[in-house]
């Protein structure tokens, strides 16, 4: 049937007609659902029904609609997705494929000579690659290719080791000192006045992977977080959407409840695929009983930078200015909170000024759950500064947040 009806635009998003086909008018502003013939609704609108009584959506179903609309457009955006999930995955696997058998590799270091001492070297930490001759083991290390050479010739023993490893020099120095000791106390025939027994706390079946899991998970939940927030509020501002947003009926907590939303579920999705890929096989993830405690640390630290993105949103005003400064604020965190590597080892004044850092209580907190198997009083310590953290940048971020660029 040919449409006779006419209308007229009243503003930005609303439209207001006719139909040849009903009696009665509408409002939309925005994806709306139709009531009746000739009358349309949209959600957060009032319009008129066919009685003359007053039809008003639901603030509630505004946040849905509006988180809907955020969720299809995050999975629509091939970056998004490949940033979010696939960027951080690729780190797992890499360094979960890297450290699968390090607890059981051997260092291969150069030997020549006969003895008892070469004899007594424990096979399971030191492989031994056998040379005719001291000048040709020393030769290997010198040219870089083999961490140290142990030269044994009669009751002298020498050891040559590369600087360029300072860490490997000092444990290759402690294995063989160690190994002389045992010799010198079984050749005086005399027992020993001390002993060691030493084993790790952990079980002997874990795996790196165990470790490397909850702190590759918290950078790429907080990456998500930081990132989606800043980008999305430069992105909309630069549109005239955030502006359209405030003149529309919507209050802003269902704007904001939605964006929170949104960044939650996507948080917890990232969650469910890391685990689901570190337990296979190649990688060997196991669970401890306490792993859902790990749940609401995600969610205060999916908050947490969502906090930070909500503030360089508010700053800056360009998509390339809003990446750059996320950048500047994530990735150093990365690196100074113990997501690649183990935070112990660094400075005490480095691991100090790490406390600073949101992701430094997050990946402690997911280590101790995920990887220690700790309880409740290991979540503790972490969710409050999470949270501690979380209303101060927010706070910080409301007071410096602008609808539009005027």
């Amino acid at each position: 049937m040919r449409d006779t009806g006419m209308s007229e635009s009243t503003g930005p998003g609303t439209e207001t007609g006719t139909d040849s086909r009903g009696t009665g008018t509408g409002t939309e502003t925005g994806p709306g659902t139709e009531t009746g013939p000739g009358t349309e609704t949209g959600t957060g609108s009032r319009g008129t029904a066919a009685g003359g009584r007053p039809v008003a959506a639901s603030a509630w179903t505004q946040l849905r609609t509006l988180a809907l609309a955020m969720l299809r457009g995050f999975f629509r955006d091939r970056t998004a997705l490949f940033f979010t999930f696939f960027f951080p995955l690729m780190f797992l696997v890499v360094f979960g494929l890297i450290f699968r058998d390090s607890g059981t590799s051997a260092t291969t270091i150069a030997v020549a000579g006969q003895g008892p001492i070469l004899d007594r070297l424990p096979a399971q930490v030191l492989k031994q690659q056998r040379f005719p001759d001291a000048d040709a083991a020393i030769a290997k290390v010198r040219s870089g290719d083999l961490p140290a050479a142990l030269i044994e010739d009669g009751n002298s023993l020498t050891l040559r080791f590369a600087a360029s490893d300072q860490v490997k020099a000092a444990q290759l120095q402690g294995i063989v000192q160690a190994v002389v000791g045992e010799a010198n106390i079984a050749a005086s025939g005399r027992p020993p006045t001390f002993s060691l027994s030493a084993a790790q706390v952990e079980d002997r079946d874990l795996k790196a992977i165990q470790f490397l899991t909850p702190g590759i998970l918290s950078w790429g939940v907080a990456t998500s977080a930081a990132f989606g927030a800043a980008l999305t509020l430069v992105s909309w501002r630069r549109k005239q959407l955030l502006r359209r947003i405030r003149l529309s009926p919507a209050p802003v907590w269902a704007v904001v409840g939605a964006r929170v939303g949104v960044s939650l579920v996507v948080a917890l999705v990232q969650a469910a695929v890391f685990v689901a890929l570190a337990i296979t096989p190649p990688f060997g993830l196991r669970l401890s009983h306490q792993w859902w405690l790990a749940i609401p640390l995600l969610i205060l630290g999916t908050l947490a930078f969502l906090s930070i993105g909500l503030l360089v949103g508010a700053v800056a005003k360009t998509d390339e200015a809003a990446s750059a400064m996320a950048n500047f604020i994530v990735l150093p965190m990365a690196f100074l909170s113990g997501t690649f590597f183990d935070i112990s080892q660094a400075p005490a004044w480095l691991r100090s000024f790490s406390k600073v850092f949101p992701l430094r209580w997050m990946n402690d907190g997911m280590l101790d759950v995920l990887g220690r198997g700790k309880g409740v009083q290991a979540v503790l310590a972490p969710s409050a500064v999470l949270i501690g953290f979380t209303l101060v940048v927010g706070f910080i971020a409301t007071r410096l947040f602008r609808w539009d660029d005027a």
